[in-house]
């Protein structure tokens, strides 16, 4: 009998006591068989005693836990002692691809470093890939008959971000591309031809594409022309439709496979001679071209997005739970303060006005703070990202999810505008980089260290993105990490991208 209930708590905490998944799409890219692989025990984990309930039911939960915090990309290839020094927080050591074997896409340069001790592991996740899309199939379920060009074929780079957890970040690197690809199932054929998009896609295939009724286009009509849509607009919606698909996965999912906290992702797709940078959150991109400096995304917080956020607390002021007031004002309204006129903006307002305080003024600010200190409701950073759902305000129950937006800004570069040279690069960083490092700065690195090497040395580019790396991290001195200046380096988890502009690199 005892051996029964053993056998059952332990079950009972392999699955999490989660429900069974309901019915998905088939489409939709599964999270289970993504799972990485357990890493090996740290040292000095005490081993569970054999034969005891306590033992055989943890060990489940302890490695459920591993695979979702801790786990570096697979392109890394780091041995068990290789992840042991990747995940050491006093050594902080560089990691990069193996100069052996098989590159990354383009001669891509990596490089990452885990946190100082903000947190147990490092939450930033990578992933490189060359993807390729085949057209959707048939209604019949079969495949639509090869031909030239039916395919399409797309490079693509992410770095997540995670905060409180690793899991979100680790779904999305896993998961994000297969969404963007899917998504393009259905543009394959019209991205391939030069006329533009139908306004609707046929139900069956064979059946011509639908057109405006006559009647709703005459000449005399008042219904405007139909808008001009662009391939590149086309593209730009399957990342955003992607990165919402992916963040209602992360909902679904939440319980069944530790996707735990959420993460800001920085997203670049390149396809038929174009860069698409889509970013949700704080790590940001720029290009570097013969020393020029072109920023390719923004961050979002909650300055940067004070009059969304204050737009929706307005509109749905039950989102505020009697807690919070939409309005901004320059430090806390103290009670005293009733009566007295002082300074505020709303939603409309950019610049400052006067207005006589009430009871309702001396709630906490749904956005407060300012710099790397601004929070929505008192308690988290960035705006957008993925995941999050589970988020509450502290020593509450109101929940901050509805204020955060899953959908990046899209930039676009053309590649072919440009004769780009192997010094001509895209910087993708998370902030841990850009918190210490201006745009100025990382465009002297670039030059400093491609002028080093030759020009068709594909290591090049992992060197720069090492020196960014490196130069964000600082040495450790006094207590902690120090850049050049003595001023002190930045204790988050960094990771870098270098993409050189030049072109598809050599991919064996």
């Amino acid at each position: 009998m005892l051996s029964r209930v053993r056998s059952a708590v332990a079950h009972l905490v392999s699955s999490g006591g989660a429900p069974p998944a309901g019915p998905k799409s088939p489409d939709q890219p599964e999270a289970a068989s993504l799972l990485p692989a357990v890493p090996p025990e740290a040292p000095g984990s005490p081993p569970a005693k054999a034969g005891s309930a306590s033992g055989s039911a943890a060990a489940p939960a302890k490695a459920a836990e591993a695979r979702a915090s801790f786990s570096r990309p697979t392109f890394l290839q780091l041995s068990p002692a290789g992840l042991r020094r990747a995940d050491d927080h006093a050594g902080r050591a560089v990691q990069s691809p193996p100069d052996t074997g098989r590159r990354l896409p383009w001669s891509t340069g990596y490089a990452e470093v885990i946190n100082a001790g903000k947190s147990r592991h490092n939450e930033d996740q990578a992933c490189c890939e060359v993807v390729y899309v085949e057209g959707r199939r048939s209604g019949s379920g079969a495949p639509r008959e090869p031909g030239p060009g039916q395919g399409l074929c797309f490079y693509y780079w992410g770095l997540f971000d995670g905060h409180a957890g690793g899991g979100a970040a680790e779904m999305a690197s896993r998961l994000l591309h297969r969404h963007i690809r899917e998504q393009l199932k259905d543009l394959v054929e019209i991205l391939q031809d030069p006329s533009p998009p139908p306004l609707c896609l046929p139900s069956t295939p064979g059946t011509p594409a639908s057109s405006d009724p006559p009647h709703l286009v005459g000449p005399h009509s008042c219904w405007p022309s139909q808008k001009e849509v662009t391939h590149e607009s086309l593209v730009v919606g399957a990342i955003e439709s992607a990165f919402q698909l992916m963040d209602e996965q992360m909902a679904q999912e939440r319980h069944g496979h530790q996707v735990e906290g959420g993460c800001c992702a920085l997203v670049v797709v390149y396809l038929l001679g174009k860069m698409y940078v889509a970013n949700a959150g704080d790590s940001r991109a720029i290009i570097v071209r013969n020393g020029e400096i072109i920023p390719m995304s923004r961050e979002f917080t909650p300055e940067t997005e004070r009059q969304r956020l204050q737009l929706l607390g307005f509109l749905k002021p039950e989102l505020l739970g009697g807690e919070f007031t939409h309005l901004e004002f320059p430090r806390r309204v103290q009670p005293k303060e009733l009566g007295q006129r002082m300074l505020y903006r709303d939603q409309n307002m950019t610049g400052w006005a006067y207005k006589h305080i009430q009871l309702e003024d001396l709630r906490f600010p749904l956005v407060c703070g300012e710099g790397k200190k601004a929070r929505v409701m008192a308690t988290i950073g960035v705006t957008r990202g993925l995941g999050d759902h589970n988020l509450r305000v502290c020593s509450s129950s109101l929940p901050i999810k509805p204020f955060l937006s899953c959908f990046p800004e899209v930039r676009v570069y053309d590649l072919t505008q440009y004769e780009h040279c192997p010094d001509d690069v895209l910087v993708l960083g998370t902030d841990g980089l850009w918190d210490v490092t201006s745009d100025t700065e990382a465009a002297a690195t670039v030059d400093r260290v491609l002028s080093t090497y030759e020009p068709n040395d594909p290591s090049r580019y992992t060197a720069l993105a090492q020196a960014l790396v490196l130069g964000a991290r600082g040495t450790p001195r006094d207590r902690g990490w120090r850049l050049p200046n003595n001023k002190l380096g930045s204790g988050d988890d960094i990771s870098v991208f270098v993409i050189p502009l030049g072109g598809p690199g050599s991919y064996s």
